[in-house]
């Protein structure tokens, strides 16, 4: 097995820990652990090693499925990474002795992945790692999703079709329609649907989870993007039985169980004050799409105005491409942004704009000083 090197986080290695500011990172600024009980008792593992069952029951019923249906993980790269393992290489990977009892149990599996792209590297990088992969591309500046171009790039061979919904790094979120009909792609190719939703919750109205459309939706999903609560390194796949079971037993060889503090605060974000935490962190988001969207228009940039907290912009004259123009900025101006060539479109860049709204307005007059010294804008 062979992977190849997760750009966008070797490029954050390069600049993050110097920089004064981190303009490239997708996800919601954090919050503050004094909002939560920290005291989780004795310091042991998760036990049983998939999540406490009642919260697992809880999370299960957001999906329409059973406790059985959810499986606890340390973030979505987690989930995902078990979910490629489950449904990928293996002719027998969901196999009919993993003791669930519902449509889909026998559903063969192939080595084939149809991966949406552009997308966050480790979906389509380890798919890739396991099997074959084919891209169905989104195309600028709207980034429509076809399913008839997914139709036509699956096969007998395809075990799962990808979907990051909303995108990273355009920030398309595709409608609930445009899902129904991928999933029935997947449905035809005795194939499953594997949805990233990590930024489902930042949306004014998000769109059904892709696990509830029934038995070849699976879900992922973590509390780091909107929640604000990355250091958990808390998440879960939801989706049918067997996947979740066989899912399982390869975490027995990775994580082997949730974190313990994850679990523990997970319970609390996800009871009362999760409308709380989830209507700030909307709020935030609004406002600051409001502002960078301004400063896009303000310097004649372009790009699709985004559900999440992370857009897919152009870059500007003279600079010849995204990486040239991102290392001028983070080295004369110590702001690190996402090179769009990590994503397969080097005229773009990837901005992020959750973190707190005065190191944003620090951030964006910074990246704009280096556009207009050199006669952009």
């Amino acid at each position: 097995m062979r992977i190849d090197a997760f750009g966008l986080e070797r490029w954050f290695a390069e600049y993050e820990h110097e920089a004064d500011i981190m303009l490239a990172e997708s996800g919601i600024r954090s919050l503050a652990a004094d909002r939560f009980d920290l005291d989780p008792g004795k310091l042991g593992y998760v036990i049983p090693t998939n999540g406490d069952p009642t919260l697992r029951e809880s999370v299960g019923e957001r999906y329409d499925r059973s406790r059985d249906g959810v499986l606890f993980t340390c973030g979505t790269q987690e989930a995902n990474f078990l979910a490629f393992l489950s449904l990928l290489g293996d002719e027998n990977a969901v196999d009919v002795d993993a003791g669930a009892d519902e449509p889909g149990e026998g559903i063969g599996t192939g080595t084939h992945a149809v991966v949406v792209t552009p997308t966050y590297q480790a979906l389509h990088a380890v798919p890739e790692a396991l099997g074959e992969v084919t891209r169905v591309e989104l195309e600028p500046p709207e980034w429509t999703l076809d399913p008839d171009e997914v139709a036509d790039a699956a096969h007998d061979d395809t075990a799962v079709v990808v979907v990051n919904n909303p995108n990273n790094p355009t920030g398309r979120y595709h409608d609930e329609a445009t899902m129904r009909a991928v999933y029935d792609v997947a449905v035809d190719n005795d194939a499953y649907l594997l949805c990233d939703e990590v930024y489902r919750l930042l949306a004014e109205r998000p769109h059904p989870p892709v696990a509830s459309f029934g038995a070849h939706g699976v879900s992922t999903t973590s509390l780091t993007k909107a929640y604000g609560l990355a250091g958990l390194r808390f998440g879960w796949i939801a989706g049918p039985e067997p996947v979740v079971e066989r899912a399982w037993r390869w975490k027995d060889y990775t994580t082997i169980s949730p974190s313990l503090f994850g679990q523990h605060v997970a319970k609390q974000a996800l009871g009362r004050r999760e409308s709380r935490i989830l209507e700030e962190n909307r709020e935030l988001a609004r406002d600051h799409r409001k502002r960078v969207g301004e400063w896009v228009d303000g310097l004649g940039l372009d790009w699709y105005e985004p559900v999440g907290v992370n857009g897919f912009v152009t870059v500007p004259e003279p600079f010849a491409n995204a990486e040239a123009f991102c290392r001028t900025v983070v080295e004369e101006e110590s702001v690190v942004l996402a090179p769009g060539g990590l994503f397969g479109f080097p005229d773009r860049f990837r901005i992020g704009f959750g973190l707190p709204t005065e190191e944003l307005e620090e951030g964006l007059t910074r990246v704009r000083r280096v556009i207009r010294d050199r006669g952009g804008g």
